[in-house]
């Protein structure tokens, strides 16, 4: 089973790609997702995250993510912190969906791969990639955040430049008809069984 990363800056549209791929029936795991439920129904995840980032870190409905993220987004430490908390225990997570999984690969999505060193587990990695003026005004139609709170946040993400070195295959997300086009070429390319990758 082929594992297919996939990656990019927020804002990039990876989303998007991600929801191509499962149009055309691939098993997708959106990690960003799946850490959340984990942070809400891990016991040893919250004990962790409120031994690092205190008791405000949950109120009585669960994970208190806009009280962490004003902490982590504005200090690269206190990420580390976290990252190390949820994403080994992520990861684990992973390993039995790949199993369960019935399609011809799976799509391992993560905002941060290269950050947690997640692509190590992938056989090849995909980056989407846009110019930054474009997902800065995407992010801001999104959820109406500041341009300052976007910088942020592309700040704590590897650059671009440094995730298409690091990348099998880059699509750039700037037309949708183009990003789909390549979306199906790669998925051909995948279903080879990686004899081509």
């Amino acid at each position: 089973m082929i594992v297919v990363g996939l990656t990019g800056g927020i804002g990039s549209g990876k989303t998007t790609v991600l929801k191509m791929f499962q149009d055309l029936g691939m098993a997708c795991y959106i990690s960003d997702i799946e850490a959340k439920k984990l942070m809400n129904s891990s016991k040893i995840i919250r004990s962790k995250i409120v031994e690092a980032f205190g008791k405000d870190s949950y109120s009585s409905e669960g994970l208190n993510s806009a009280y962490l993220a004003k902490i982590v987004f504005q200090n690269p430490e206190k990420l580390n912190i976290l990252n190390a908390i949820v994403h080994p225990r992520v990861y684990t997570h992973f390993k039995k969906f790949v199993k369960k999984a019935k399609s011809a690969y799976v799509i391992y999505e993560s905002a941060i791969l290269f950050e947690n060193n997640g692509h190590v587990n992938c056989d090849v990695v995909i980056t989407v990639v846009a110019p930054v003026e474009l997902r800065i005004q995407r992010i801001m139609d999104r959820d109406n955040s500041t341009k300052e709170d976007i910088l942020n946040r592309i700040k704590n993400q590897f650059s671009d430049k440094e995730k298409i070195e690091k990348s099998d295959f880059v699509i750039e997300n700037i037309d949708l008809k183009d990003t789909k086009n390549e979306v199906v070429r790669l998925h051909k390319q995948f279903l080879l069984k990686g004899s081509k990758i």
